[in-house]
């Protein structure tokens, strides 16, 4: 298959072979000490902080203050009650859509290298972000307050369990 390409093309091959094994791939444990240096650094200064903070910072316990209490409200019941599965569904589609708009920023820092090519697969890009979107809405999961009646099992009232509405009804 080599000797199929042509003349320029198997210099080219030549080349980029012989700068690949001129690329030296063995490391020495020298090359890693900025990054060991940084590290320790970084675990120094939050061992320091900590330490500090536990000596200076004020050592002052009442019965009030080792109370468990939430945003100022005393606690009532017990902690292990059921969440409704909106606030996980809110959550995931929070981290879902924070993900995509990430995937924004390099485009607009390569806008104009990507020429209409790039506009054209963001537009793709936005349209399929839209339509998920969209597809949330309609299903109404981002709804707090009111029940949605896709998510709803209670039955509709029949008309002979309301005899009031029957008789004005006529």
């Amino acid at each position: 298959m080599y000797l199929c390409l042509s003349a320029p093309v198997r210099l080219f091959v030549n080349q980029l072979i012989i700068m690949l094994l001129a690329v030296n791939t063995a490391y020495q444990p020298s090359d890693y000490l900025p990054i060991l240096i940084q590290f320790g650094l970084a675990v120094a200064f939050v061992a320091f902080a900590m330490v500090v903070s536990h000596l200076v910072g004020p050592n002052r316990h009442s019965r009030v203050k080792d109370a468990a209490f939430e945003c100022g409200i005393e606690s009532v019941g017990n902690a292990r009650t059921p969440i409704s599965v909106k606030y996980f569904l809110t959550a995931i589609l929070f981290v879902l859509f924070d993900v995509e708009v990430i995937f924004m920023y390099p485009w607009a820092v390569n806008f104009r290298q990507l020429g209409t090519a790039g506009f054209v697969e963001m537009i793709i890009f936005m349209t399929l972000l839209m339509a998920g979107f969209g597809y949330v809405i309609k299903k109404g999961i981002l709804r707090w307050n009111e029940a949605v009646p896709s998510q709803t099992f209670t039955t509709k009232p029949v008309l002979a369990k309301q005899p009031a509405k029957v008789a004005q009804a006529a």
